[in-house]
């Protein structure tokens, strides 16, 4: 059993790898174990305790030597604001915080204005509170992807600032590098995009006066800006008074998310606030090492969820702050599915643990896997291990602390490991691929159970001290950490937490919604995200305040991103995520999930579609077409292997891309002459085949004869082929990564009539291609709607003007002509062979250009 109390151990150093640093609090020896009330003990050696580096490390020389103040309870000088004392809006008798209502942007006062604003500032404050010594405010985070803690110290103060100037609120700046360096966070685009933090940064002492400056500043505007004004009510989004509740919201954000860079830092860096919410009490309580499930936990129960038709939608004239993203409407019919009741805890999750799922690879994502080996997560990233690694003995790290496991509170993991349990979780039922994932965003709102219509909001009727009585949800700081995922009462559709606790992460990307506009005062909050790289992210957690915890609240982050974020399963057979056929704006100017596109690739992730192609690409001319003198030689031989001999006709080495490389043959068969191979298909089934292949050199795969009755063959590489030279990868042509660099040979076979939107892809070549290179392409030229919208055909129509026939050969030759010079022109025959006695045969047009 793992005892309560203090320890007063000291967290032993991170140490950063070729691969990518781990958490560190991963692999600790020692750490101590804290019941409610108490506190870690720390030492005030600076740099010492958990640096583990040399002192003239860059972040370090941030650090002046003159920090005593900064450990320990905070004195009076430390708080800008008002400082927590019983009787202040926000603080219970106790002295501990609690996030205030959302403020009503019709009918509150100025006063009521004045006290929401300094309920915000002074629950930043009292979270900074908690960092001890100056280490704690410059040390860079162990993934080096985010500003150390001085940047998140200072940044709202500097948003109030800016957006205010934005909207005519002010009209000078209060410091203007301070309102430079302290303005922009930090989005990466992936796990391993560091070297963020070789920078000189502000005093604490100038950052304090800074602080203050712009609190005293913002209280006066509240006081007497004429914006405020009664005649200016309401305070919509047109009006200038709407700035000062966006930083309201700004500032609320960076509350949540500092505590997760704070709960990532070394625990001996950190001390609780006296005035931080207590946590709930089962914090406090021993928990068995190795839990029993049914005892320590329950397994998620199934709620059957019946067919309905919500809305994303935040009406425009409703009396409160609102992002850009939650504005316009968006109706979905949401089919039956199933829902889990509660989250998933920690219980459940260290059954994945314990069961091999991080070394499963199966079960994980491309980008997953990718992310999982670059850190070598092995458990949660809050799960702090204790005794030999086989025994899997867990602790809990949460924002201050160190507690013995809760295995019935909800497990915190990004999106990926959510993703992974999905999937092992269907492995392990034995259940179709995807039957068990996340729910849609729709899906989430559909296990909400909220009055008809949008006349009211719990973040508005509730404050932290009354919305768990209230409304059952662990938010506005009612706590200081997650609940037990049964401690608050299931809704009337009989599912807990359906708002606070943890975050829970959704399929699907997020999207503007129909009518979206872009707000003038932020005009960059929203639109960078339409990428198709932010996961959706709904609901709150424990620390969710305002707007993050509001009904309408659109939020997202990036699939390896940690926040108090964790999961609920369910079981369908379908999904329609909210972002499928989304309107624009969208990053790059393309779509990234449309329903033509799912519907139409779906059928290439079959079995029976597999082995077809496997047929196509490795058949023998004998069993390709075993009846003789029907077609020419030709077209009975391989296909794949005919366009690589063709490409070997103008160029012969370097690096090549084979584009929609299906099961790989023409891959392969580069890599005899061509040095480096990218073989990229959008179906994950043909991606996976390819790698298959690549590793074991043959696969068996079966071929139809009649009805059920089909013979067994095996597709084989010829051995004399140096596989090694292939790399395989699933992608969009549409739609490339930035990174993947310039080819020799790029060969697109029977692809651009099964693309979206071709021309994107042509727009792309000439910075694909290397001069004196060559872009092969084959198409049979059969254009349909469910693959490419019409409006998107290279031909096979009409010309509106001229009524003359466009044919895809001829765009083809003008889209090009600028940096492309034709060498090749042909036609070459192929044939598909569906069972014994039916076959396709097809001319698709070939063309060979080079790159001037």
């Amino acid at each position: 059993m793992a005892a309560n109390g203090v320890n007063g151990h000291q967290q032993a150093p991170a140490k950063k790898h070729a691969c990518g640093s781990r958490n560190p609090n991963l692999g600790l020896h020692s750490a101590g174990i804290v019941p409610d009330g108490g506190a870690l003990t720390n030492g005030h050696g600076h740099l010492s305790s958990s640096s583990g580096e040399s002192s003239q490390s860059s972040w370090a020389s941030n650090c002046r030597g003159n920090d005593e103040h900064l450990y320990g309870p905070r004195q009076d000088s430390w708080w800008s604001g008002v400082k927590p004392a019983a009787g202040v809006p926000g603080v219970r008798s106790d002295g501990t915080i609690f996030s205030l209502p959302q403020v009503n942007t019709v009918t509150s006062t100025r006063q009521e204005i004045l006290e929401y604003f300094q309920n915000t500032w002074m629950l930043t404050e009292v979270l900074f509170a908690s960092l001890q010594g100056e280490e704690a405010f410059y040390r860079p985070p162990y993934h080096n992807l985010r500003h150390p803690m001085v940047f998140y110290y200072a940044h709202p103060a500097s948003l109030y600032v800016n957006k205010f100037r934005v909207a005519g609120l002010l009209t000078e700046a209060v410091n203007p590098q301070y309102e430079i360096i302290f303005e922009t966070g930090v989005d990466e685009m992936s796990w391993d995009d560091m070297d963020k933090n070789d920078m000189k940064w502000p005093s604490l002492e100038d950052t304090m006066n800074y602080r203050k400056t712009v609190y005293d500043l913002v209280v006066n505007l509240i006081k007497t800006h004429p914006s405020l004004d009664d005649s200016q009510r309401p305070f919509t989004q047109d009006k200038q008074a709407w700035a000062i509740f966006m930083g309201f919201a700004h500032e609320r954000i960076h509350l949540e998310t500092s505590s997760v860079l704070i709960r990532e830092l070394p625990v001996n860096l950190v001390q609780r606030p006296a005035q931080w919410p207590k946590y709930h009490a089962s914090a406090t309580q021993s928990n068995p090492d190795a839990p029993t499930s049914g005892k320590d936990y329950s397994a998620a129960e199934l709620v059957e969820v019946a067919a309905c038709r919500v809305a994303l939608h935040k009406p425009d004239g409703f009396p409160s702050f609102g992002w850009d993203n939650e504005y316009g409407r968006r109706d979905f019919d949401i089919l039956p599915f199933k829902g889990s009741a509660t989250l998933c805890t920690n219980g459940e999750f260290w059954e994945f643990v314990r069961g091999g799922g991080y070394n499963d690879q199966s079960v994980w994502t491309e980008d997953g896997w990718a992310w999982r080996t670059f850190r070598n997560a092995k458990w949660p990233t809050f799960w702090v291990p204790h005794g030999p690694q086989g025994l899997h003995h867990y602790r809990l790290r949460l924002i201050f602390d160190i507690i013995a496991m809760p295995w019935d509170w909800p497990v915190s993991v990004n999106y990926f490991e959510a993703k992974a349990y999905a999937n092992w979780l269907c492995k392990q039922r034995g259940l179709p691929a995807g039957t068990i994932r996340l729910p849609a965003e729709q899906e989430m709102h559909a296990m909400r159970h909220l009055p008809d219509g949008t006349d009211s909001d719990h973040a508005q009727l509730a404050g932290g001290d009354t919305m768990p009585e209230k409304f059952g949800f662990n938010g506005q700081m009612a706590y200081g950490s997650e609940t037990p995922v049964k401690a608050m009462k299931p809704n009337a559709k009989g599912f807990h937490d359906t708002f606070g606790n943890v975050w829970e992460w959704g399929e699907g990307y997020f999207c503007a919604l129909p009518g979206f506009k872009i707000h003038p005062y932020y005009d960059d909050f929203s639109t960078p995200c339409f990428d198709g790289h932010h996961s959706v992210f709904q609901k709150g957690s424990f620390i969710s305040t305002g707007n993050l915890i509001s009904q309408f609240a659109r939020y997202h982050f990036r699939s390896h991103f940690f926040q108090h974020s964790g999961f609920r399963i369910v079981q369908a057979s379908h999904l329609e995520t909210s972002d499928m056929d989304a309107p624009p704006p969208y990053v790059g100017g393309k779509p990234w999930a449309t329903k033509r596109r799912n519907e139409g690739h779906a059928l290439y992730e079959t079995a029976s579609y597999i082995d077809e192609y496997l047929s196509l690409h490795f058949a023998d001319e004998a069993d390709l077409m075993p009846h003789a003198g029907i077609v020419s030689e030709a077209a009975c031989q391989s296909w794949p292997k005919r366009c690589a001999e063709l490409c070997f006709k103008h160029c012969e080495k370097g690096r090549a891309l084979d584009l929609g490389c299906a099961v790989g043959r023409c891959s392969f068969e580069l890599a005899r002459k061509f040095e480096d191979v990218l073989g990229i298909d959008f179906s994950s089934g043909f991606v996976d085949t390819c790698k298959q292949l690549k590793d074991l050199g043959k696969l068996p795969y079966t071929q139809k004869i009649e009805g059920n009755i089909r013979s067994h063959h095996e597709a084989v590489v010829d051995p004399s082929i140096d596989r090694a030279r292939c790399t395989f990868e699933t992608g969009d042509a549409c739609a490339l990564r930035d990174d993947i660099g310039e080819f020799d040979a790029v060969l697109m076979l029977n692809l651009l009539c099964r693309l979206p939107c071709p021309q994107s892809l042509l727009d792309r070549l000439s910075k694909l291609i290397k001069p004196g290179g060559i872009a092969l392409f084959t198409s049979p030229c059969s254009w349909l709607d469910e693959f490419t919208p019409a409006t998107n055909w290279l031909g096979g129509y009409k010309d509106a003007s001229t009524k003359s026939d466009v044919r895809a050969a001829d765009t083809l030759k003008v889209a090009l002509q600028a940096d492309f010079e034709l060498v090749y022109e042909a036609s070459l025959p192929l044939m598909i062979r569906e069972h014994y006695r039916k076959y396709q045969l097809i001319m698709p047009h070939v063309a060979v250009f080079r790159r001037k």
